[in-house]
């Protein structure tokens, strides 16, 4: 993405701005000159400013999903399409109300404790098993597996179920989302079912009465949508969406620990800190960099008229850097008063797991670092994992070629 120069360009659009070495800057250009504009060669419109994010995001008029395809047409007729249906983040209306206020119950009631506690052992097991420090991408592979893990032990699964669920939820994200190639649907299509038959089993007999997935099925109850197949799907829509946004929040505080030269030293001193230092991540270099809406009917936003069959791409990581929303933007302050994050939504949608994420992350990123990571190893320009919607770092270290391999210096 250079020019002969060697000077980086800017990103061509909101889409390949996703995997960009810098993409901020042209999203800064965006919320200053266009803040709701109509991008022909993309067909969308883009929403980019904090104040016309937010409005799409809290309009009824602006959908989840298509009404003519509630459900993508690469999955109609698959075991991934009973799956999608049901997502509580795929529908609108009241049974998305009932239903998310279960699932927003249900991780409420689990404290942090129990999500740390979980998440230091779950890295544990991961490093043991596996040359972490050596291995390249081993950290970025572990970034997924350990997301995957603490939520999966939390719903009730047993340590030697692991390993198969992060398989198949890897499989699975990529045809419920944006992005995936046509092998990697029919790949994650395949594994749904699998995925789905694991969890309705755990449901069926779980382990004990205190798990997550025991938790979701009696705040269901309590709300009157006990629906077993809406249950499974929305444990599998856990697992598929915390996969690749905490795997893009753990890579991207690595490498602001990498990045900010004073700043792995004071974690270090000051464990409490990297909290904060997440949080900042989320808004500074945020995981899910867009999401999309769709217009169900005549609508107008921020004085632009929006029509039936039009397409929204809400650029998030774009309204976190709105100097309206966040003042002196570019500066990463993990002590930053009253910070504003768009990457979780806001409006019907917004997503309850702002919580449960941060402290897998932090847990993870903590346990790292006392493991001997050391972030300024990493490559700060290996680049991007490839994705339409979330920014996640491939994590190389520094190192030299011999041969055919890659070694540490």
């Amino acid at each position: 993405m250079s020019d002969a120069s060697g000077a980086t360009r800017e990103p061509i659009d909101p889409i390949a701005a996703v995997t960009h070495p810098d993409p901020y800057p042209y999203y800064a250009r965006l919320v200053a000159e266009r803040p709701l504009h109509r991008d022909d060669s993309l067909g969308l419109w883009i929403a980019s400013s904090g104040a016309a994010v937010t409005a799409v995001l809290e309009s009824p008029a602006c959908r989840v999903r298509p009404r003519a395809e509630p459900v993508p047409s690469d999955l109609v007729g698959s075991p991934a399409a009973t799956i999608f249906r049901r997502l509580v983040r795929m529908i609108d209306g009241p049974e998305h109300d009932t239903r998310k206020r279960a699932i927003a119950a249900a991780l409420d009631g689990l404290d942090d404790a129990r999500i740390v506690g979980e998440s230091e052992r779950c890295v544990a097991r991961l490093v043991g098993d596996g040359d972490t420090a050596t291995h390249a991408e081993g950290l970025t592979a572990l970034a997924f597996a350990a997301s995957t893990d603490v939520l999966a032990s939390l719903l009730g699964f047993s340590r030697e179920a692991l390993p198969d669920v992060s398989r198949r939820v890897g499989e699975v994200v990529r045809c419920l989302f944006p992005g995936g190639t046509a092998d990697e649907i029919e790949l994650g299509k395949r594994a749904a079912d699998p995925l789905r038959q694991a969890i309705a089993s755990l449901l069926q007999h779980p382990a004990d009465e205190d798990t997550l997935l025991a938790r979701l099925s009696a705040e269901a109850r309590r709300v009157g949508c006990d629906d077993r197949e809406g249950g499974v799907a929305n444990a599998i829509g856990l697992l598929a969406q915390a996969y690749d946004a905490t795997a893009g929040l753990v890579g991207s505080t690595l490498l602001a620990l990498a990045r900010e030269r004073d700043l792995h030293a004071r974690v270090t001193s000051t464990p409490g800190l990297l909290r904060s230092v997440v949080d900042e991540v989320l808004r500074h270099d945020a995981p899910v960099q867009n999401t999309r809406r769709f217009v169900a009917e005549p609508v107008e936003i921020e004085g632009r008229e929006l029509r039936p069959g039009d397409v929204v791409l809400v650029v998030l990581a774009a309204a976190n850097r709105d100097p309206a929303a966040n003042p002196d933007p570019d500066r990463f302050d993990p002590a930053r008063h009253e910070r504003r994050l768009f990457g979780f939504g806001t409006g019907p949608h917004a997503c309850p797991g702002r919580r449960i994420a941060t402290a897998i992350a932090s847990a993870v990123v903590a346990r790292l670092l006392a493991g001997g990571v050391v972030p300024c190893r990493l490559d700060p320009h290996a680049g991007h994992r490839p994705s339409a919607n979330c920014r996640i770092p491939r994590l190389l270290w520094r190192c030299e070629q011999v041969g055919e391999s890659r070694v540490r210096p």
